[in-house]
């Protein structure tokens, strides 16, 4: 996959039918952190008065509006052109990175086969989102953990316990990335086990669990793991864990 810098240029493409409109100027804020959004574009039956709440953001937000009618009922004509859209603009070789706004399964081809051209792919949408788009996706965020309201699974009013229980699902991949890294101290780099989580399970976001870092969603976990932190190259500090059975 593509390294991702400020550089890089993004095309964004959002299903209006599976996506909110109160987050899409969250998600373009997240998006362009990681680069140059150049195309915007939302798709579906916008003489429908189920998008019409949409107006405001896709005319604040200069987001084209692609228009599709649905010919058929139980047929999602929206699927389709946005998916025909997406291939287009993956044949004309000047993105580095899609981003693609729904929490609809049907676009987990999609996904895969951008990935296969060696295409970085975002994926934005609501927990109830299918594993399998979600795990098709380099990097996929949910919205939950965008905007004001962007506290993810964990609120404010909710006790430690909440977040630890939300985390420990996390205990098996963060074994084996310790397993990997692993230094002969039996010590691991949270910095690379972050990414090796992130490549396992690609909706880790620590906003889920109510904190903004790795090592703060390991310190949940003080009953599986113990941390350290030592001095590293200059002025780096490296954090690292272990299992506390190792």
């Amino acid at each position: 996959m593509k390294d991702l810098d400020e550089h890089k240029k993004i095309a964004v493409l959002i299903d209006a039918d599976n996506a909110q409109y109160s987050k899409v100027k969250a998600i373009l804020d997240e998006i362009s952190a990681h680069g140059h959004v150049v195309i915007k574009r939302a798709y579906g039956d916008w003489s429908s008065d189920y998008l019409k709440n949409w107006k405001q953001s896709l005319n604040e937000l200069a987001i084209q509006p692609i228009q599709q009618f649905a010919y058929t009922t139980g047929k999602n004509a929206t699927d389709a052109s946005m998916i025909i859209d997406a291939m287009d603009l993956l044949y004309s070789k000047k993105f580095d990175a899609f981003t693609l706004v729904s929490s609809d399964s049907d676009f987990t081809k999609l996904a895969s086969r951008l990935r296969e051209a060696e295409i970085f792919v975002f994926g934005v949408g609501e927990k109830k989102t299918p594993i399998s788009f979600r795990n098709a996706c380099d990097d996929f965020i949910f919205t939950e953990n965008l905007g004001s309201d962007g506290a993810g699974g964990v609120s404010q009013e909710s006790n430690n316990k909440d977040a630890v229980e939300g985390a420990s699902a996390l205990v098996p991949v963060l074994r084996k990335a310790w397993e990997q890294y692993q230094d002969d101290n039996g010590w691991a780099n949270v910095a690379s086990a972050g990414s090796f989580v992130k490549r396992s399970k690609p909706d880790f976001d620590p906003r889920t669990y109510g904190v903004t870092k790795l090592p703060e969603v390991i310190a949940l976990l003080d009953n599986e793991f113990e941390m350290t932190k030592y001095k590293g190259k200059g002025i780096v500090n490296i954090v690292a864990y272990r299992p506390k059975n190792a």
